[in-house]
């Protein structure tokens, strides 16, 4: 009962006042009360309708014109309708109006009552789109905002969700000594929940660098933090390096994630693989540390599976060939926004879609030159 009054009072005027807000609410308020009633109903109309994508516009639109067609095929004529029971000597109270068969009254009022519902569902997801547009905003804040380049190094990184928020995240944190940090993960899943841990594992990821511990010690610790504070349906795969300009040496820690891509000079390549299992998974999971050395115009990439595992209409995955492929074309370009630009519109044009089943990231590094003294750098 409390439910129902909460529906027909409460919910429905917040619906009313979500649909027509940026209105003046005294607007009517001069009409007579039947006139001020059609133009109440009339602003919801065209305010709930307008909220509506062209394509469900159009299809609320027909079922409106059916059932008009219906109505209109049901009607009678003009006569006297009935307002209760008969009355002795066969008198009935009615009052003139529109004649139709029985149970078309019924089926007005069920056709009313599930349009009330459709708008309060509709407020309802309308409500929280904005929430997620907001979390979108807050969750892009949290990525690095520019690309980091120095004389010797440049990177750039850029991540799509599937939905308004997803789970994959990368990081670029330069070094007080001159290294760079750079991450790339993966939280299993998409949208709001997989957005709420990625949030956590940036913060708690970001707090282990300050204490400059070694990668493997690093990831060694973030399993732990994510064992305790995640879900246990949860794991995340993660890339964690850092990165040497001054001797071009990569460390890394590859824990379950994609194995980053390098692209040598002379058109080689070579999978950074050396780490261990997902985070989450097992409490004393233990991981070792690989290094390779970066020349100068090798380009690598780091990227999450929505990249490799995004399938064409006929179900064929982009996979690491199709990545390979588009880099080996675009490594001579002098813009690693253009090389991951590229990537994405590769993706795209394999899955004939630009909406992606899944969160897409990609973080490129490229060595640019070998710099003249060790430690010298400068950001812009």
């Amino acid at each position: 009962a409390d439910d129902l009054h909460r529906l027909f009072t409460r919910e429905t005027r917040e619906a009313y006042r979500f649909f027509t807000r940026g209105t003046d609410p005294g607007a009517f308020a001069h009409l007579k009360w039947h006139r001020r009633a059609f133009a109440h109903v009339r602003l919801l109309f065209l305010a709930f309708t307008m909220k509506l994508t062209p394509a469900r516009r159009m299809v609320y639109a027909i079922a409106l014109l059916l059932a008009f067609i219906g109505l209109v095929n049901l009607f009678r004529g003009i006569g006297l309708v009935r307002l209760g029971p008969t009355l002795p000597f066969g008198v009935d109270l009615g009052v003139p109006g529109p004649l139709f068969p029985r149970g078309t009254w019924s089926l007005l009022l069920a056709f009313a009552l599930v349009n009330l519902l459709v708008l309060l569902e509709v407020a309802d997801r309308l409500s929280l789109k904005n929430d997620l547009e907001i979390a979108r905003e807050i969750q892009q804040a949290m990525l690095p905002r520019e690309p980091y380049k120095t004389s010797s190094v440049e990177t750039f990184g850029l991540s799509r969700p599937a939905n308004t928020v997803g789970g994959d995240f990368y990081d670029i944190l330069p070094l007080d000594d001159g290294r760079v940090v750079v991450a790339v993960g993966d939280v299993t899943g998409k949208g709001s929940p997989a957005a709420l841990l990625m949030a956590l594992l940036l913060a708690i990821l970001r707090t282990l660098v300050d204490e400059r511990l070694e990668p493997a010690d690093l990831v060694t610790r973030l399993n732990v933090q994510v064992i305790r504070h995640a879900p246990g349906t949860r794991f995340i795969t993660l890339l964690y390096a850092v990165y040497d300009p001054a001797s071009g040496l990569f460390t890394y820690v590859n824990a379950g994630h994609m194995p980053p891509l390098l692209i040598r000079r002379d058109g080689s390549s070579e999978r950074l693989s050396e780490g261990g299992i997902a985070l989450g998974m097992f409490d004393r999971s233990t991981y070792t540390t690989g290094r390779v050395a970066i020349e100068p115009d090798d380009l690598l990439a780091i990227y999450s599976d929505g990249i490799s595992e995004a399938e064409n209409p006929g179900g064929v995955p982009f996979d690491e060939a199709g990545l390979e492929r588009t880099l080996r074309v675009q490594r001579h370009n002098s813009s690693l926004s253009g090389i991951g630009d590229a990537v994405v519109h590769a993706v795209e044009q394999h899955t004939a879609d630009k909406r992606f089943a899944d969160d897409l990231t990609i973080l490129l590094l490229r060595r640019t030159i070998v710099p003249m003294a060790a430690g010298v750098q400068e950001r812009v």
